[in-house]
C-alpha cells in the first residue's frame, strides 16, 4: 500500500472506528433505559446488540485485512507484533461474546430474568471498550497517528 493509499485507509479505519463507538453507546443506552418494560426493553436491546455485531464484523475485516492495520503494524514495528496478534485473537472471542448475548436477547425465555442479562451485556461493553482503547494505542505507538477517541 502506498503511503496516499494507507493515508486513506487510516481514514476509513477512523471513520468506521467512531461508527463502532456510536454502535457500542445505542448499546449502553438501551441497557440503560428502564429494565420494568419487560419485552419493550429486551427488543431495544437487541437491536442495539444485532447492529453493533454487524459494526464489529466490519471492525475485523477492516482490521485484519492484507494490508490492514494489525498487518502494517507487524511491518512497521515489529516489538508490536505481539500486541496486534493479541488484539486478532480478541476479535473471535468478542464476536462470540455478541452472539451469545444477543442470542439470550432474542431467544431465551420471555420470563427469563432480565437483571443477568443485563449484566452479561455490560460487561461485554466495558471488554469492547477495552479493546478499542489497545487497538487505538497499537496504532499509535506504530503510526504516531491518533485516530480518534471522539464519538
Amino acid at each position: 500500500m502506498t503511503g496516499e493509499d494507507f493515508a486513506a485507509y487510516l481514514e476509513q479505519l477512523r471513520a468506521h472506528r467512531a461508527e463502532l463507538r456510536e454502535a457500542v453507546r445505542r448499546v449502553e443506552d438501551a441497557l440503560s433505559s428502564p429494565i420494568a418494560q419487560g419485552g419493550v426493553w429486551r427488543t431495544r436491546v437487541a437491536v442495539a446488540l444485532a447492529e453493533l455485531s454487524r459494526d464489529f464484523e466490519d471492525h475485523i475485516h477492516l482490521t485484519e485485512r492484507p494490508g490492514g492495520v494489525y498487518d502494517s503494524a507487524r511491518s512497521a514495528a515489529p516489538r508490536l507484533a505481539t500486541t496486534a496478534e493479541r488484539l486478532v485473537g480478541e476479535h473471535v472471542g468478542l464476536s462470540q461474546a455478541i452472539a451469545q448475548c444477543l442470542g439470550a436477547f432474542t431467544e431465551g425465555p420471555d420470563a427469563a430474568d432480565l437483571a443477568p442479562l443485563r449484566e452479561s451485556a455490560t460487561a461485554l461493553i466495558g471488554q469492547l471498550v477495552r479493546h478499542r482503547q489497545r487497538g487505538g494505542d497499537l496504532v499509535y505507538e506504530a503510526y504516531d497517528v491518533d485516530i480518534g477517541g471522539q464519538g
